[in-house]
């Protein structure tokens, strides 16, 4: 918890990066995952997703904790 009282705005900034970074590698793990060359399963679906909420925690705690304007 004290981790979260202690984000200041560059700190906020960069976990905001993460989790902007993630979306984007998620999107690109989905557009690979439904390529007809490239055999698609269940997993990727899975990994995709975790990957977009893994980014939207560190987007909420960024924009809620942190000292983003």
């Amino acid at each position: 918890m004290s981790l979260l009282l202690t984000l200041n705005r560059a700190t906020s900034t960069h976990i905001a990066e993460v989790g902007f970074l993630m979306i984007l590698l998620a999107g690109v793990w989905m557009i690979a995952s439904e390529s007809p060359k490239l055999k698609g399963s269940a997993a990727r679906g899975v990994v995709t997703g975790l990957a977009l909420f893994l980014a939207g925690l560190l987007l909420l705690i960024a924009a809620h904790w942190g000292k983003l304007a």
